[in-house]
């Protein structure tokens, strides 16, 4: 008996686009012989099953089952593909442990710990890894530009502490747009982050680890062609995304290595993708993904490509190993 696969996308964020893309291609690519695919749109608004015809059925909360017709159409695991909240925080995770239901990410604390740049920075820094120096900033917090500016030089770094996608960060070169690069972090999240600009080699890492496999892929080097990998340089081609990265063997394990540190640390589950700058053999930090992209534009499927796994296998292997975690197998 085949599966039947919630894949949902939508959510509450300017991120929703780029959830829809990668849902897409999801879709696209699930061994339709073993699987279902059920698109579930998930927003403020609604909780819909949508069919082939564009039809839309409502979600039963109770037990996040559908309605068509006559029939009650039930699943047996949610493929997250939401990029920010509810699907990469921790809530729609907590809702599936409720009731028992499979789900393809981080479970809810995790996700809710790497949502918030800070408190991830703040909880590896304890565990040895590298982070660049940072001041974090609540909307009512009084701030000195000067004294930022001296604590943590220039070029720097303001972003929100939650969000994706580069939506509200700004490189500031100058003293003169740090204030309005503030606002416009504050005008995405109630939290920021204002960080020191290191230079260095950005690269990625990508992997998931289930009960009978590490996988780590390779690390993907990224060379912004604009100031730095913003949303068109993620997903309107404005960067080179080089897979594997033009780094020494040594330094390809050691970013491999730390990825698989971190990720055990955090008790991940699901595929996970981490971002670092690499400057004088060292790796810093710059955050981890629970729900990384998987649009045509996105880079772990650039990564398992250059692996040898096609991404139908990397999703069977994300779903068996959700299914089987709920099953304490």
């Amino acid at each position: 008996m085949k599966i039947n696969v919630a894949l949902i996308s939508g959510g509450y964020s300017k991120e929703d686009v780029v959830s829809f893309n990668s849902a897409k291609e999801i879709a696209k690519s699930i061994d339709k012989s073993r699987f279902n695919v059920y698109q579930v749109l998930i927003n403020r608004e609604k909780w819909v099953y949508i069919d082939n015809q564009n039809v839309e059925f409502e979600v039963d909360k109770n037990d996040f089952s559908v309605k068509v017709h006559k029939n009650r159409l039930k699943f047996d695991v949610a493929f997250i593909t939401i990029h920010g909240a509810p699907g990469e925080d921790g809530r729609l995770q907590g809702y599936f442990d409720m009731i028992g239901m499979p789900y393809t990410t981080c479970d809810a604390f995790t996700s809710a710990l790497t949502f918030n740049k800070v408190a991830t920075k703040r909880y590896l820094q304890m565990l040895g890894v590298h982070t660049a120096p940072y001041i974090f900033l609540k909307k009512d917090d009084r701030y000195d530009v000067e004294q930022i500016v001296e604590d943590l030089g220039l070029p720097l770094f303001v972003k929100p502490n939650a969000g994706g996608s580069s939506f509200g960060i700004t490189k500031v070169k100058a003293i003169s747009e740090l204030k309005n690069a503030i606002n416009a972090a504050f005008d995405e999240d109630g939290e920021i982050l204002i960080e020191s600009f290191i230079e260095g080699t950005e690269v990625t890492c990508g992997l998931i680890k289930t009960r009978e496999k590490a996988l780590l892929l390779p690390a993907t080097e990224i060379v912004s062609k604009n100031e730095f990998f913003d949303y068109d340089a993620k997903y309107n081609g404005e960067a080179d995304e080089i897979t594997p990265a033009r780094i020494t063997k040594t330094e390809m394990n050691a970013v491999q290595q730390l990825s698989s540190q971190i990720y055990d640390w955090l008790s991940c589950h699901g595929i996970v993708r981490i971002d670092y700058l690499m400057k004088d053999d060292r790796l810093y930090l710059i955050e981890v993904n629970t729900v990384p992209g998987m649009s045509a534009a996105s880079i772990v499927p650039q990564q398992a490509e250059a692996y040898g796994m096609t991404t139908t296998e990397l999703f069977s292997m994300a779903m068996d190993d959700a299914i089987q975690r709920a099953q304490g197998k």
